[in-house]
């Protein structure tokens, strides 16, 4: 059997590449899968999977025409809060193959934010036709609900993503903290000159080795980049493509100050204490769900002295997740496996 795979692929993104190297993991043997790709040869060669152009038509109409599922990958693809076209072209590419008789799956979504009517109905009318809905929070669950759809809840399947060591990691000096920042119109330069003068801070007073962790090159590199020039400790950008190896870079660290929801994830799960700067409602329902302290971005003091301070009271008293909290988060994320093998049957 054969699974058209659908997701934020290709496209440089280590935390939609997580999610896709979590789906292969958890896909049945027997289910063959084919990726949609903005990069199709680097998918292939990756992960050695079949791939095709996201965007191209008839490659993607000959998939479904050899296919017998469509698979929405995970993440938060049907939202229209940072873009209009996106919801589109995901809720097309579902109706197309519902039209074409394969049986779609949503597969550990994050539904929302969906702030106009046309979205909301578009998403709606093709969940009401998938085999299966799997999301992985609770407000998700509760607009789903609302909407008398049947679901599946677990957390993000990030949670269970198999880590690998990191060659090199243990030869940088310790201790480590970690750092992911994205581009955001909220992150301002004001922001982010405050937030570069409290690390400047914090590594003065820790003596910690500061590791800058782009997500996605086109967000993160040049914020990395900049902070880098101006920190006057031990200082490393770390690169790295394979979701696994990422997910390992957070054992050898000690905290983790994030934007990103899957730099946090991954850094919670591998028993890493973490902070956050949430950008998105996705990272506030994170820091709620298994209390990780932080800002949301537009609240965010202005006196990097109150930052500063907070990072160093989280660095020196702050608790991981225990091994046993992580261990039922990674148990519950395993759920997302029981969904497609349910639906694949």
């Amino acid at each position: 059997m054969r699974a058209i795979i659908c997701g934020y692929y290709g496209k440089g993104n280590a935390g939609d590449e997580a999610l896709l190297v979590s789906l292969l993991q958890m896909l049945p043997k027997k289910v063959t899968p084919i990726v949609l790709s903005a990069n199709p040869d680097e998918t292939s060669k990756r992960y050695g999977v079949e791939s095709c152009d996201r965007r191209s038509a008839f490659p993607i109409l000959e998939a479904m025409r050899k296919s017998q599922f469509f698979i929405w990958g995970g993440g938060s693809l049907m939202q229209d809060a940072t873009s209009f076209a996106s919801p589109f072209y995901y809720a097309g590419l579902m109706a197309l193959a519902q039209q074409k008789g394969l049986k779609t799956i949503a597969w550990a979504q994050g539904i929302g934010p969906l702030k106009r009517r046309i979205t909301q109905a578009m998403t709606k009318k093709v969940l009401q036709k998938c085999v299966a809905i799997g999301v992985r929070d609770r407000a998700s669950a509760i607009l789903l609900a609302d909407w008398n759809l049947p679901v599946t809840i677990a957390p993000d399947p990030v949670w269970a993503l198999e880590a690998k060591p990191v060659k090199g990691l243990w030869d940088l000096p310790a201790p480590r903290v970690a750092v992911n920042l994205r581009s955001h119109p909220q992150l301002t330069p004001k922001r982010l000159a405050t937030l570069t003068q409290a690390l400047i801070d914090f590594q003065k007073a820790t003596n910690t080795c500061i590791l800058l962790v782009p997500f996605q090159a086109s967000q993160d590199l040049a914020i990395a980049g900049s902070i880098a020039e101006q920190l006057k400790g031990d200082t490393h950008i770390i690169s790295l493509d394979d979701p696994r190896e990422l997910k390992g870079l957070f054992r050898g660290v000690e905290m983790t100050i994030g934007m990103r929801l899957h730099s946090l994830i991954m850094a919670a799960a591998e028993e890493c204490r973490c902070f956050a700067l949430s950008y998105d409602p996705k990272v506030s329902r994170l820091m709620e769900e298994i209390e990780i302290p932080g800002w949301e971005l537009e609240t965010i003091p202005d006196d990097p002295n109150v930052i500063s301070t907070a990072w160093l009271e989280h660095y020196a008293n702050g608790e991981p997740l225990s091994r046993d909290r992580i261990q039922s988060l990674v148990d519950r994320a395993l759920i997302h496996r029981e969904v497609l093998v349910k639906a694949c049957l």
